[in-house]
């Protein structure tokens, strides 16, 4: 059975209709779980300034959702499952992250991870928040601070 999505904040909302249970997880529940901004609506919402509801029910065919009258048909014939979805889905897989310290960052690489190669946080971040399969750990190397 589908499902229709409400996200709001304040005056403003935005709601989805007849999503399966896969673009639900990637699309509102992922982003949801790790405090992500989520776009629904043609806007970006945070998690943390709004509401959540999940409904799940019939279909809803164009004259279902004409005239604005698409929530209210959700609500009509649909159930609220918000907190039985949220609550039983699987947290995000994240990728292990390593944080190293040493004088010599570069000499570092170059001894021990001589294919490492420099990628932009941008690429970094469309990599994480994308969850791509092949990212398998994340290494922050730092550099000592000097001890005066």
């Amino acid at each position: 059975m589908p499902f229709h999505v409400e996200i709001s904040g304040g005056l403003n909302h935005a709601r989805a209709f007849n999503l399966d249970m896969d673009e639900l997880r990637r699309r509102v529940i992922e982003p949801w779980l790790t405090k992500r901004p989520l776009d629904l609506g043609e806007r970006e919402w945070a998690p943390e300034e709004s509401s959540l509801r999940i409904l799940e029910g019939p279909h809803l065919d164009s004259p279902d959702l004409a005239f604005g009258q698409g929530w209210s048909n959700a609500e009509r014939k649909g159930e609220d499952v918000t907190h039985r979805i949220v609550a039983e889905a699987e947290p995000p897989k994240l990728p292990d992250a390593f944080v190293i310290e040493t004088d010599l960052p570069e000499a570092f690489l170059a001894e021990r991870l001589p294919n490492a190669r420099a990628v932009g946080l941008g690429e970094v971040e469309r990599k994480i928040d994308g969850r791509d399969p092949q990212v398998a750990a994340v290494i922050l190397l730092l550099k000592k601070r000097s001890q005066d």
